[in-house]
């Protein structure tokens, strides 16, 4: 499959950063010419094995998944979804999500893969700003209630599915999935997907705002065979596992398009509360080869045992989301011999720097330009950098653009120049470039938080705790945490009618959670009498962070 986009050998880093280019087809549609293709040349192929923490599991071909996307384009299409209308999946880790989101590719409509964590504001934020017609979730969960506390502010919401389950007032996907015909027409004409159409949606934090619409059109899988081929090493017919919720971009980084172009099977566990033990003996059980995951799984796999577990099939393993500790590096290179390797990216990029397999790891480093990335790091004026000298990671893009950078923030022409001009794309990220050409992490320019591999911007939380009446000003920063890599700080001015006490720290914490996504609650308040802040009255988040380090 892969050698009709790339020439697939390299010898070493140069040649690869030299001669890597990838054959962007017209009219590229990856659910037709990746999914349907493996399903008629190689129709047993295994796509994807399922499983969950009950022991449950379940295992799909190719020619399952031409089947399973064709009931599934046929249903939407019954609904009444047609190209272009934007469907949000809040899925989780079912292997419905796959069903859906080629189902949408076929039909040209927009997919917006969001978290289950999301509370109604967030979900009334979302429906409007992207006129989503069409959520469809999983029962039992709590984002339904959410959900249907957001209909009477979304106007653009027709229509709810649920997977799993019956509701009064939602389509019941299982029954019409069932129903639905195994063969569905390939669209032509005006129907018909063009690569610069728009194929995904993410919401993605920033600090200032409420999220940005990061948009990506259908050359965008194409990006992704960097990801898996040559930073993931993933293996034609073995199982590859990210671990990462389908609501996330890092969920088709690892566990769809790359994987599938490559060839490889994408392996996923499904489960609601991370367990080190669990993993372990999952990845053991599976056999798995490839392993992708943030640097706060492999912090609790290392304080396991790990010779109780069988890894021998255990490969390769990269690391992504937040910066790694070298320690985390070195414990797990003591304990299976095996060498983390970083890669950076963003939900607006495919992987733009990496340890690829001609580099040798420096623990703590996230490696070297992807090809087909110019990537840079400039200071204030734009200059670039010298060696060791920190400054932000851009991108240059007036001579080439990577396949698989995003086509700018939905509906918002301003944000996207704020980021992208002079063709120069503008990370927000900082860090340094050493003698050899690595590229070491510093932070961000624009103060969003990583937690656990989860990015948080500081302005909603913020807006969370204002909506309370104890709170008169505030200002969200993070602290190091070695657990976590970062947590979520709230420091807190409070209105005269309160005073500073542990209970209030709760009542505080509870109602974060309880107004927007849990997952953003602060771990640390501290109260204060008054913020540092400019002259012009901004909120100095720099001095704060500074005490705390």
């Amino acid at each position: 499959m892969l050698e009709k986009y790339i020439k697939l050998d390299y010898q070493s880093y140069e040649d690869f950063m030299n001669n890597f280019k990838i054959n962007v087809p017209d009219n590229f549609n990856f659910a037709y010419d990746v999914v349907d293709e493996w399903a008629a040349k190689a129709p047993d192929k295994i796509a994807l094995v399922w499983c969950d923490e009950t022991g449950k599991e379940a295992t799909f071909t190719f020619r399952d998944m031409k089947v399973y996307s064709d009931k599934a384009a046929n249903f939407f299409k019954a609904q009444g979804i047609k190209k272009g209308d934007p469907v949000m999946l809040i899925l989780k880790r079912r292997y419905e999500f796959w069903f859906c989101i080629m189902a949408l590719h076929k039909i040209g409509a927009v997919c917006i893969p969001a978290t289950h964590l999301l509370k109604k504001k967030d979900i009334i934020y979302r429906n409007n700003a992207a006129s989503v017609k069409m959520i469809v979730t999983v029962a039992g969960e709590e984002v339904i209630e959410e959900i249907e506390a957001a209909q009477s502010e979304s106007p653009t919401l027709q229509i709810k599915a649920l997977v799993g389950g019956e509701r009064s007032g939602w389509v019941n996907f299982d029954q019409e999935l069932a129903k639905a015909s195994e063969q569905f027409t390939k669209p032509t004409g005006a129907e018909m997907t063009n690569n610069d159409d728009m194929m995904l949606l993410y919401f993605t934090s920033g600090t200032t705002g409420y999220p940005k619409m990061v948009q990506h059109n259908f050359t965008y899988p194409l990006g992704h065979i960097l990801t898996a081929k040559y930073w993931q090493c993933v293996q034609e017919d073995k199982l590859h596992l990210t671990v990462a919720d389908t609501g996330w971009a890092k969920s088709v980084w690892g566990k769809l398009y790359g994987q599938w172009l490559a060839g490889s099977v994408v392996f996923v566990y499904d489960y609601e509360r991370f367990v080190p033990k669990d993993l372990l003996t999952v990845i053991s059980k599976y056999g798995i080869a490839t392993f992708c995951a943030p640097p706060t799984i492999y912090r609790y796999l290392i304080k396991e045992d790990l010779s109780q577990y069988d890894l021998s099939k255990l490969e390769y393993c990269v690391v992504a989301g937040e910066p790694l500790n070298p320690e985390v590096y070195n414990q797990f290179y003591k304990m299976t011999g095996l060498k983390l390797r970083e890669g950076y990216g963003q939900t607006e990029l495919t992987v733009a720097l990496a340890t690829y397999p001609w580099l040798e790891p420096k623990p703590g480093s996230m490696g070297k330009p992807s090809p087909g990335y110019d990537v840079d790091i400039i200071d204030e004026n734009g200059r670039s950098c010298e060696v060791g000298e920190i400054g932000e990671i851009v991108i240059r893009t007036n001579e080439r653009k990577p396949i698989g950078i995003f086509d700018g923030y939905y509906r918002d022409q301003e944000r996207t120049e704020n980021v992208w001009y002079d063709g120069v794309y503008h990370t927000g990220d900082t860090a340094w470039k050493d003698e050899d050409g690595y590229y070491w992490f510093v932070g961000r320019t624009d103060d969003v938080i990583k937690s656990s591999g989860y990015r948080i911007g500081p302005f909603e939380v913020e807006s969370a705790l204002l909506e309370h009446p104890a709170v008169l000003e505030c200002a969200v920063t993070a602290v190091p945490d070695e657990i976590r890599g970062q947590v979520v700080k709230a420091t807190v001015v409070l209105t005269k009618s309160y005073s500073p006490s542990d209970e209030l720290v709760v009542e505080l914490q509870e109602h974060v959670k309880n107004v927007t996504a849990p997952y953003k609650y602060p771990r640390i308040i501290e109260f204060v009498t008054e913020l540092p802040k400019t002259i012009s009255g901004k909120i100095r988040r720099v001095e704060i962070r500074e005490k705390d380090q």
